[in-house]
């Protein structure tokens, strides 16, 4: 008697779990590009045009989040994303929350970052810019962190997780020289994490100094130069305090946690294709 049984084949060793299909990548693509133009707009008003992000918050707030849940949706329907890695996202998100708090008002000292790059890497792009969304809103939740910024720190956690997904394929690169890669984009990535939320709050706070305020339709050059020494002068440390704990933290624990989280993945198989042979008699 022959009959048809499924089995589940096991996914390569260094594939992506959660890959980007077209819906998922046209879905970040679209938030992507309201993002931008959530940062980027106060240097292109008029002088008349009010105090910048007065009243877009909310509205940015109420389209990040179907569109986190449309990149969700998509990766569902491209990928076959499944419970499982529904959990480990929350799983993760969690942890990050958790870790926030330990380094909060501490010279920039802030682990979750090390965290996001691991779990972006080995996790992938999509997968990276929903966790880096979810993980940011919960932790604005357990701190009290709630405002007009969070959005924007959900915006910008996300494409810093998403970054570390488009990093070259685990399968060039493993060992310390993997290491190494994720340490150096981890410091580049958080100076540009700091200089983005910059944008955010450079444009609202008035009359800091002539030479390092915004000064709205003014010339995007000149605005350009003063949003440099704001940076300089406001937030540098702050980004270098975050940078170094991420390299230390990527070095030293990195290679146990990629370990971890790359077992744990092949265990939840979630794209484990299942396949239909016939048995012999």
């Amino acid at each position: 008697m022959t009959g048809e049984r499924g089995t589940a084949a096991a996914p390569r060793r260094g594939a992506r779990p959660v890959r980007l299909g077209p819906r998922a990548v046209a879905a970040l693509v679209l938030i992507s590009a309201i993002g931008v133009a959530a940062f980027g707009w106060p240097l292109l008003a008029g002088p008349d045009s009010g105090l910048a992000h007065s009243a877009d918050a909310p509205w940015l707030f109420a389209a990040l989040l179907p569109l986190l849940v449309g990149v969700v949706v998509a990766m569902i329907a491209d990928a076959g994303l499944d419970a499982k890695a529904v959990a480990m996202l929350g799983v993760l998100a969690a942890v990050g929350a958790a870790l926030r708090p330990l380094g909060a008002g501490t010279a920039g000292l802030e682990p979750m970052f090390f965290l996001m790059v691991l779990s972006g890497r080995v996790l992938g792009p999509g997968f990276g810019f929903v966790l880096g969304s979810v993980t940011m809103f919960a932790s604005a939740l357990l701190t009290g962190g709630v405002g007009p910024w969070m959005p924007f720190q959900m915006l910008s956690m996300g494409w810093f997780t998403m970054g570390a997904g488009l990093l070259p394929a685990p399968e060039r690169l493993r060992g310390r020289a993997e290491l190494l890669m994720l340490a150096a984009y981890g410091a580049v990535a958080a100076f540009v994490y700091g200089t983005v939320m910059n944008l955010y709050g450079w444009t609202i706070v008035p009359g800091l100094g002539s030479g390092i305020s915004f000064h709205p339709g003014d010339a995007p050059a000149d605005n350009l130069v003063r949003f440099l020494a704001y940076c300089t002068a406001t937030s540098l440390g702050w980004d270098l305090g975050r940078a170094v704990l991420t390299v230390v933290l990527t070095l030293t624990v990195g290679a146990t946690l990629l370990k971890a989280l790359r077992r744990a993945t092949r265990r939840a198989a979630f794209e484990a294709q299942v396949t239909f042979e016939v048995p012999r008699e």
